[in-house]
This record gives C-alpha cells, sequence and structure tokens, in this order.
C-alpha cells in the first residue's frame, strides 16, 4: 500500500535531522506523496527548536515543489499529568499535533499503567491527533487500554518505520501487538517513515507490513489518501488550497 501523506518528518530544526523543507518536499514529490507533514520536535526535547519556531510555521507556504505542506508537531510528553512542551496557543496555530515520549524531556519512563495513563491524559487535549512509536520498549503501555482509549477518542496510534530500523530496538513484538488490538476494535491508524533525512520520506513498507500481517485493513489508515487525511485532521481541503 502507498500511502499520499506522510505525517512525521522531521526537518533541520529538530536538531539531529539533516534535510530542509525544500528538500523534503522535492523528495515527497517523487515518491508521488500530496502531502507531507513537518512535524519538527518540540522545544522539550534537547536541542529541539524554539517555541517561536512553530508560529513562524505560518511563513511556509502551502504548496512547495508540487507538494501540500502541513503545519505539525512532534511534541514531547514532559509529565504524567499529560502536559506537552508546546503551549496551547502555538499547538492551536498548527494543523495537527503528534505527542510521544522521548528521553530527556523531564518524563521518566514508568510501568505500563503509568505510562498509559500520561498518554490517555495528552489525548483529552483535542489538538492531540497521533500518538507517536507507542510501541517503544523503553516506554512500555497496556496496550488494549491505550488503544481502546485512542479508538473512543479518534485518535491514531502510530506504526513507526523507522522503529523497525534505525530506532527503538526491540520494537516488533509491541507494534505487532498494538496492530492486532487496532484490527480487532477498528482504531485509526497512522503509517510514518518519522524521516530525519529526506530520502527517508513517504518509506512506510515495513510498517505496512507489519501492520497488514496483524490484520489491519487500509481503510484504518488515516493517512492513505490526502482527503481522507484531511478529513481526519478536521482540516477542509478547499480552505488549505486557498491559504
Amino acid at each position: 500500500m502507498r500511502i499520499q501523506v506522510d505525517l512525521h518528518v522531521h526537518t533541520l530544526a529538530s536538531g539531529h535531522a539533516f534535510s530542509t523543507v525544500v528538500e523534503i518536499a522535492r523528495e515527497a514529490n517523487l515518491r508521488r506523496l500530496r502531502a507531507v507533514g513537518i512535524a519538527d520536535h518540540g522545544p522539550g526535547l534537547p536541542g529541539g527548536p524554539h517555541p517561536y519556531h512553530f508560529s513562524a510555521m505560518r511563513f511556509l507556504p502551502r504548496a512547495m515543489e508540487g507538494v501540500r505542506i502541513l503545519r505539525g508537531v512532534e511534541a514531547n510528553l514532559m509529565d504524567a499529568k499529560g502536559t506537552i512542551d508546546l503551549p496551547r496557543e502555538l499547538a492551536e496555530r498548527l494543523d495537527y499535533v503528534m505527542v510521544g515520549f522521548h528521553h530527556g524531556c523531564g518524563f521518566n519512563p514508568g510501568s505500563a499503567r503509568s505510562n498509559t495513563r500520561a498518554f490517555i491524559k495528552a489525548m483529552d487535549n483535542p489538538r492531540v491527533k497521533v500518538l507517536t512509536h507507542p510501541g517503544n520498549p523503553a516506554f512500555p503501555v497496556d496496550v488494549p487500554e491505550l488503544v481502546a482509549a485512542a479508538a473512543a477518542r479518534g485518535v491514531a496510534l502510530e506504526i513507526n518505520n523507522a522503529s523497525f530500523s534505525q530506532n527503538r530496538a526491540g520494537s516488533y513484538a509491541n507494534c505487532t501487538r498494538i496492530a492486532a488490538e487496532l484490527a480487532r476494535v477498528g482504531g485509526p491508524v497512522c503509517l510514518s517513515s518519522d524521516a530525519h533525512v529526506a530520502t527517508q520520506v513517504g518509506e512506510v513498507k515495513d510498517a505496512w507490513a507489519v501492520a497488514e500481517a496483524a490484520g489491519v485493513i487500509e481503510a484504518q489508515v488515516v493517512n492513505r489518501t490526502y482527503t481522507e487525511c484531511l478529513k481526519f485532521l478536521g482540516l477542509d481541503e478547499a480552505e488549505m488550497a486557498g491559504k
């Protein structure tokens, strides 16, 4: 399966990624994506961008190199209360918010229950649309509870392609369990590259292999098509074209 939108892509602004927005858009065009989501890490990650970066995303044109540009963030969970590292007034200016656990951001890995509760509290923020790499074994979760909570809130759980090759070693078993539970309840799924260099944009082959083998169907994938992705994010296609 090919996706038309990759929502999880990092630029130089993340501090540990290596491509510009133009380079990313050009690669996305070559890979026949209709849109790419620029989702740099929130400011709580060491080396991450200043909060003003997310206000300044208004300067990004809505189309580059023939590809639509979506303005997002991969925010960091900061504490057990589900606090993210981007103020509400900045999050509300973006097209979408993704949230994930990262080391060095103030949240120390806890039990599966405490990690799950933090994720659930973060999802009470209506701007949060996707939970990133929830299969990370460093931050275990209660899979049935998390999937049920996400499905009830219309939040997608990500199957992250980079988790099977470059990051978060040992993710396969957890991602398989998450995908199987998503297949069982019919919850929304986001397939992402988590690209940190332009040549990785749109690459979700391994992520889809895991999801499909677990029983996830294409209709569950929220970024399968551009139109369905905008609908999932609550964005108006006509307004996006005009901005």
